[in-house]
């Protein structure tokens, strides 16, 4: 199987062709059908989603249909397995592993070793999730208050500028803790730019974030507190956010939360909810495309169409996340000023002059290709 897939063979393909040889017989056991499968889907995952996948079915469907035959598994069997993670109340998970075995008995189907896929029809009979909730995030009004009691917060330099850098780039709290240096292009330039590369993504399709002025601020004073690198303890030093003690040698996912709650946001607000906050801001302003800020939210369809282009709608980001960090800008400035005034022109990075002149780069951009 791995020399297959060394070989860049399709193993279904090679299986289909030794059945018609009568080389090998129809069949197999789940399992090993299984594990057949992720090993053609491993090549396309980072290791922690892999190993999440095998998880789960070595925990919740080997143990039940496992060493069955797969051509012989019935809806009804599968429907069994599945209710017991449901028993337990993992609605939604149920419905992910159902999903993932429906793939391993698609995948079989080409080659015959079965004839069609049991969990097919599965989704009227099991229970369906409570609808999802949107992560609790602040309002735009209250944003002036966040920076108040954000400014005077004891917390460490680095965690505070963590958390600044999150909000301003609207990444994932995972692609903050991990960025390293070497992922910066073109800082001295016009279009600096943050390159995420596959391997650091869920999916593996690379992400470009292109970077405002403010960004630049924030990376030389992070920079300034980066005292392994200065030493030359590479280590450590290639991250931007090191922590000698973690066994990540990054911050831990909390250290930005920690800083919210000291703050009174517990149950009120999350680290992620920034990239709620940001999408509903710019898609209100009505001057930017749903399409541009998915993609800068990396909101990408997976497959073919989201390894495409890294760089699509690019010049149509850059002004936009320019827009982005000087509403934060306004946001803080106008801490000092109480919420009200604030409320009242929270979209003032495009009032008059600004407005007109942003609407004549989108305009100039749009008439370049997506790509």
């Amino acid at each position: 199987m791995k020399h297959q897939l060394a070989l860049g063979l399709d193993p279904s393909v090679e299986r289909q062709k030794e059945l018609e040889a009568g080389i090998v017989e129809k069949g197999g056991s789940f399992e090993e059908v299984a594990r057949e499968w992720l090993l053609t889907r491993t090549l396309a995952w980072v290791p922690k989603y892999a190993a999440l996948i095998v998880r789960r079915l070595e925990s919740d469907i080997f143990p039940t249909v496992g060493t069955l035959d797969i051509a012989e598994i019935t809806p009804r069997q599968m429907l069994d397995a599945l209710r017991k993670i449901e028993a337990r109340g993992s609605i939604e998970m149920a419905r992910r592993i159902k999903n993932h075995c429906s793939e391993i008995f698609r995948y079989a189907i080409p080659d015959g070793r079965c004839d069609t896929d049991p969990c097919r029809d599965l989704g009227p009979a099991m229970m369906k999730p409570a609808p999802v909730k949107r992560r609790s995030r602040i309002s735009v009004k209250e944003l002036p208050d966040f920076y108040v009691k954000l400014n005077p917060d004891g917390g460490e330099r680095l965690s505070h500028l963590a958390l600044r850098w999150t909000m301003l780039t609207m990444v994932r709290t995972q692609e903050t803790r991990f960025a390293e240096w070497d992922e910066f292009e073109n800082l001295d330039g016009p279009e600096p730019v943050w390159r995420l590369s596959p391997e650091r993504m869920k999916m593996r399709s690379e992400r470009l974030v292109p970077l405002p002025r403010q960004a630049l601020g924030l990376l030389d004073e992070i920079r300034d507190l980066n005292v392994y690198r200065a030493a030359g303890n590479m280590r450590l030093g290639r991250y931007l956010f090191p922590v000698p003690i973690a066994k990540t040698l990054v911050i831990s996912e909390n250290r930005m939360l920690d800083i919210m709650y000291r703050m009174g946001l517990r149950g009120k607000a999350t680290v992620h909810g920034f990239r709620d906050l940001a999408s509903a801001v710019l898609n209100e302003t009505g001057m930017f495309e749903a399409d541009w800020i998915e993609h800068q939210l990396a909101h990408q369809p997976r497959g073919v169409r989201a390894a495409y282009n890294s760089a699509r709608y690019l010049a149509h980001r850059r002004p936009m996340m320019q827009w982005w960090a000087d509403f934060l800008d306004a946001a803080e400035a106008g801490s000092g000023g109480g919420e009200g005034s604030y409320a009242r022109s929270w979209d003032a990075p495009l009032h008059g002059s600004s407005r007109a002149a942003l609407a004549a780069k989108l305009t100039r951009h749009s008439s370049c290709p997506a790509n």
